[in-house]
This record gives structure tokens, C-alpha cells and sequence, in this order.
């Protein structure tokens, strides 16, 4: 199994930056994809970005391309979203998903992020 923990959300104005952390732990050595996705309020849980553990190849949504970076650190076990250029409509709860050829699909917890107009 994998562990994930996120963290980085908070409360931000529009047009500012934030940078989310997602750690994995347990059974890493056999993930091969890591990603973001977010629930906005009253909406259903959307996809965001995506990262191959291996060779880095990045996918994002439309909505967020070009705004948000997708990135990891290997050695730590650690996958990053950089948020740039927030609007408020990216105001959600924030997940971490891991895939493992052994564990299958692992979600984190959420990290809420608000962003005010």
C-alpha cells in the first residue's frame, strides 16, 4: 500500500502563487504515476495534472495549462503542483493520487485551497 499526505493549501488572493506537496510512503518502489486532482464545492472531483514517475512525461487539464507545473522528487517520494496565476475559480479541495502496479490507486487526504477575487 501507499500512504499520502498533502500539504501546502491555504488561503490566497487572486493572482497569487502557491505551491502544493503531496509525500508518499509505504510501498513506493512500485508506483508509476502520480497526480493531482480537486473537488471544487458543489462539483464533482476533476483532474489537474499528472506525472510519470519514471520518465517525468507531464499531462494537465485545459483549465490549469500553462498556470500550474506539475513536478517530483524521486528520492523523496514527493510530487509538487505549483499554482500559478490563481483565480478564484481554483478554490477546491486539493488530492493526491498515486498509481502502483502493486497497490493499485491510493488518494490523500485533500488540501483545501481558497482563493479570494
Amino acid at each position: 500500500q501507499v500512504q499520502l499526505v498533502e500539504s501546502g493549501g491555504g488561503l490566497v488572493q487572486a493572482g497569487d502563487s502557491l505551491r502544493l506537496s503531496c509525500a508518499a510512503a509505504g510501498r513506493t518502489v512500485s508506483m508509476y504515476a502520480l497526480g493531482w486532482y480537486r473537488q471544487p464545492p458543489g462539483k464533482e472531483r476533476e483532474f489537474v495534472a499528472r506525472i510519470d514517475w519514471r520518465d517525468g512525461r507531464e499531462m494537465y487539464a485545459d483549465s490549469v495549462k500553462g498556470r500550474f507545473t506539475i513536478s517530483k522528487d524521486n528520492a523523496k517520494n514527493t510530487v509538487f503542483l505549483q499554482m500559478n496565476t490563481l483565480k478564484s475559480e481554483d478554490t477546491a479541495i486539493y488530492y493526491c493520487k498515486a498509481n502502483s502496479y502493486t497497490s493499485g490507486a491510493s488518494w490523500g487526504q485533500g488540501t483545501q485551497v481558497t482563493v479570494s477575487s
